[in-house]
């Protein structure tokens, strides 16, 4: 026979296992966020080609970022108006773009350090705070922000003080567009410009 007192127990134990999942993504999107930073920290201050750390940045990506997540949000309301075609060149561009733009400033990140924050629950999603050093520059706050943290943790925007790297790309891809008639094959021209140029 269930009583008051052991249903009110039973209540407040239902209550706190929504919390306990979510602490556990939290912990979980930390030590996913450590081990991330970890290794870009590794490329970007190994010796070896630029060519080999790009195909280290790459794999790291690919593996713990939600590229093609990331990409749809970035290309917004356009996305439903793509083809199948489009989306599919898009989607690799996007990734392409991606890679390039984080080697193409691997130089300037040598001797980097990161040091770990707090997490916190945010929704469905994890944030993680870390503080970035490199040499003659003031530390940078970079908050990560984590999708499925407790299942299968992937990074979907990376906050640097303060701005959204995903929110600024979107933002850029809506007015090239909207300056390009809402023309789609536009901005793949556009990337792939951008992609033979840094290249």
């Amino acid at each position: 026979m269930i009583t008051r007192r052991n249903s009110l127990t039973l209540a407040a134990f239902a209550a706190l296992l929504p919390f306990s999942a979510r602490a556990q993504g939290t912990e979980r999107a930390s030590a996913f966020v450590k081990d991330v930073g970890d290794k870009l920290v590794a490329v970007v201050n190994a010796p070896g080609s630029l060519a080999v750390k790009r195909n280290q940045m790459a794999h790291i990506i690919d593996s713990s970022v939600d590229v093609d997540g990331i990409g749809k949000f970035c290309l917004g309301r356009y996305w439903r108006q793509a083809t199948p075609e489009q989306k599919k060149q898009y989607l690799t561009l996007f990734h392409e773009v991606l890679v390039t733009s984080i080697t193409a400033k691997l130089g300037e990140y040598q001797g980097v350090t990161f040091t770990m924050g707090r997490g916190k629950p945010q929704d469905e999603e994890a944030v993680v705070s870390t503080t970035v050093e490199r040499p003659n520059s003031p530390p940078t706050t970079v908050d990560w922000i984590i999708s499925n943290p407790a299942s299968n943790p992937k990074i979907i925007d990376v906050v640097a003080e303060g701005t959204s790297l995903r929110l600024t790309q979107r933002s850029d891809y809506a007015s090239y567009l909207s300056h390009n008639n809402g023309t789609i094959d536009a901005l793949i021209a556009a990337m792939k410009n951008q992609i033979s140029q840094s290249g």
